[in-house]
């Protein structure tokens, strides 16, 4: 094999550039093996020096179906990247491993991909390849018994790849079209009014107190006196939790009603909504 042809083999198999492949080779005597081997040293050596950068741009895929659905997003520092072939295509991959490992990152990043290396590596080669700091960020996947699954994705790049992703699960043990055009529009609700929580006190505490820490200070300088002051920081409270509580945000398709009058007006029993996940890239 001339050296060409060995430069052109080593090109396919690591993606990296003809100078590094003709380096690597010039340094392993001619031994492709080797050559893999100082090239994915060197990719190592670039990949860490690129992750100290930021990576505010990327994607997030959903695979699965409706009883078992996972999400993950993977970041990226630019948007020229998350529109790549090779980006996108990892991307696509990861995510139906990350399904069959129930998110669990540990084991997604240690499973073997397609092409026999592990997530891990081929995230290392990725960056090498591409030259930007590339991170797996949030992951979930929505299980649950007696529950039917809807997902919700915006800004499609490609397939299942997304700039924002819902997923919805809704308990019910009726499978019929009302069913399923409920959960349709509740994912796109989601999407679109990004609640904290399903009910008001599941809203975290921390975000809690620091929205009663802005209304403090928004009122400190109002020039109304304490009784008055703390009557109207206990209605803007009550109003920030009643405006980013699932149960009772005003429902998209009927701005008069709450999500909670919609699943009552459906009047299928023991309909309930088990839990959602909504993931947007910039947030």
């Amino acid at each position: 094999m001339s050296d060409v042809e060995k430069i052109k083999k080593l090109r396919n198999s690591t993606g990296a550039g003809f100078k590094d492949c003709n380096l690597a080779l010039k340094e392993s005597k001619g031994d492709l093996e080797k050559a893999v081997e100082i090239l994915r040293v060197k990719g190592i050596a670039k990949a860490s020096k690129k992750m100290s950068r930021d990576a505010k741009e990327g994607v997030i895929a959903i695979s699965g179906n409706n009883i078992k659905s996972s999400l993950i997003e993977v970041n990226c520092e630019t948007d020229f990247v998350a529109k790549n072939d090779d980006f996108l295509n990892f991307v696509k991959e990861l995510s139906e491993i990350n399904n069959k490992c129930s998110s669990d990152l540990d084991i997604l990043n240690n499973s073997n991909m397609n092409n026999g290396k592990s997530v891990k590596d081929n995230l290392v080669a990725l960056i090498a390849k591409i030259g930007e700091k590339i991170t797996i960020g949030r992951s979930k996947t929505i299980e649950n018994i007696n529950s039917q699954n809807f997902i919700y994705q915006h800004s499609i790049i490609k397939d299942n790849v997304s700039k924002l992703g819902v997923i919805v699960s809704l308990e019910t043990n009726i499978k019929n079209e009302q069913v399923n055009t409920f959960g349709k529009q509740l994912s796109m609700h989601i999407a679109a009014s990004n609640p904290l929580a399903l009910n008001s006190e599941n809203i975290n505490n921390e975000i809690v107190e620091k929205e009663k820490n802005l209304i403090a200070e928004e009122l400190k300088n109002s020039g109304k006196n304490a009784e008055i002051a703390k009557k109207i920081s206990l209605g803007k409270i009550n109003k920030f939790k009643e405006e980013n509580s699932l149960m009772t945000q005003d429902w998209v398709m009927e701005p008069k009603k709450k999500v909670k009058n919609i699943i009552s007006e459906m009047n299928i029993q023991d309909l309930k909504i088990k839990e959602f996940y909504r993931v947007k890239i910039g947030e």
